[in-house]
């Protein structure tokens, strides 16, 4: 959109710094500027209808209501705009910042260190696109079911796994999938996990459906194998089942039964497992690692305990959490946490599996660092087991 279409707010505290970004966007072509001299005053402007705002520029260290409570308040009201952040704050905080923009659901167009020039304004509002009306949160929600529902689910079968592709960054192989459960629901079509395992976990019945992703994830891990392609599969193994002292030799006998080597599954849980009913987790981690399967810590990052469940537990695998892989090629922090969970990972001798690959640049990125394996959007969405082969077929390696 041009800019002499667009409606623009100045939030800054210093009459002679706000009155330059005022003339800067006027030279840009601005036909409406509105300002304000604190974040009180500007959420009164952009929650006034009289006053249409696209694009926010702010200052942070504002007295008053300050940037941060702004971005807050602005987070809440869901009001539709776009942000432009300036300050002279030290980067890492206001990467920190960025994150917390992020996270209250406001679309920021950049995070600029003071002055900010005419180039680089221009940049950023060409970033901009309009708003678009948000769904109804109770229909984007999706459906609620009840235990027993879910349960007629299981019962009726109506449970299966979708894919989603492994490959290894260096070489752009597939090297496998993950199994990630899906509910094909008779009235509502396919529903995400959100909607039912926290009800499985709390009402005990998790396992049922842990069985019925072992089996099927197996049984199609098989199929693809025998068709010549060298890949494994990953299924969730959720902390729950590691209470039970007999989970391991379950889950051995079930995969088999599929014609499955353990060896061509990894089961993944998260890096907390350990930490509820150590014996019996370590027990069952250990004997399931000792029948061949691959082990992989999920989410590795998010936790305060990572490094102590990496001495405990014969990890073949680590999977860095996304936030870490998203935010690495915009904050120095989040690329050092990357880059040294990888390098732990080399000198351990274990596999690093990248989540949540979502662009080219963090793909580039990964392959410079040497991260081994990566899954996201960018590579390929959860898909139905009957289009995984398809998919594989027609892979061809980025970048």
């Amino acid at each position: 959109m041009p800019v002499t279409k667009l409606h623009f707010l100045v939030a800054e505290d210093h009459d002679f710094q706000r009155s330059v970004l005022v003339r800067m966007l006027e030279n840009l072509g601005a036909k409406e500027v509105h300002e304000a001299v604190d974040g009180r005053a500007a959420l009164a402007i952009v929650k006034d209808p009289a006053r249409p705002v696209d694009i926010v520029i702010s200052d942070l260290d504002m007295p008053g209501m300050d940037g941060m409570e702004f971005i807050r308040h602005l987070g809440e009201s869901a009001i539709q705009v776009s942000l432009i952040l300036a300050s002279s704050l030290e980067r890492k905080l206001l990467a920190s910042i960025q994150t917390m923009t992020e996270a209250y659901g406001i679309r920021l167009l950049g995070v600029v260190e003071k002055p900010l020039t005419p180039a680089k304004l221009e940049i950023l509002i060409g970033l901009h696109k309009p708003a678009q009306a948000k769904p109804n949160r109770a229909r984007a929600a999706g459906p609620s079911f009840t235990l027993e529902e879910i349960a007629a689910g299981l019962k009726n079968d109506e449970f299966e796994p979708f894919f989603q592709p492994k490959v290894e960054l260096a070489t752009g192989k597939v090297k496998g999938a993950e199994a990630l459960a899906r509910w094909r629901h008779p009235q509502h079509g396919i529903v995400a996990p959100y909607a039912f395992i926290k009800l499985l976990e709390d009402g005990g019945l998790i396992d049922d459906l842990t069985w019925v992703m072992l089996r099927k994830a197996a049984g199609f891990c098989r199929t693809w194998r025998a068709t010549g392609l060298d890949a494994t599969v990953s299924v969730n193994l959720s902390l729950k089942s590691l209470s039970d002292v007999k989970i391991a030799d379950h889950v051995t006998e079930l995969v088999r039964s599929q014609n499955l080597e353990p060896r061509h599954m990894v089961l993944e849980v998260t890096e907390s497992a350990a930490t509820t009913d150590v014996g019996k987790a370590l027990e069952n981690l250990a004997r399931l690692r000792m029948k061949g399967f691959g082990l992989s810590i999920d989410d590795y990052g998010t936790g305060y305990s990572s490094m102590q469940q990496l001495t405990r537990i014969a990890f073949t695998e680590i999977k860095i959490d996304q936030s870490f892989v998203t935010n690495a090629a915009k904050q120095e922090s989040a690329k050092v946490i990357l880059k040294s969970s990888l390098d732990m990972a080399k000198n351990l001798k274990i596999a690093a599996v990248a989540e949540g690959i979502e662009t080219q640049t963090d793909w580039n990125l990964l392959r410079q660092l040497g991260c081994d394996l990566g899954q996201g959007y960018l590579i390929a969405r959860p898909m139905e087991s009957s289009a995984y082969l398809d998919w594989v077929r027609g892979w061809k390696q980025l970048g």
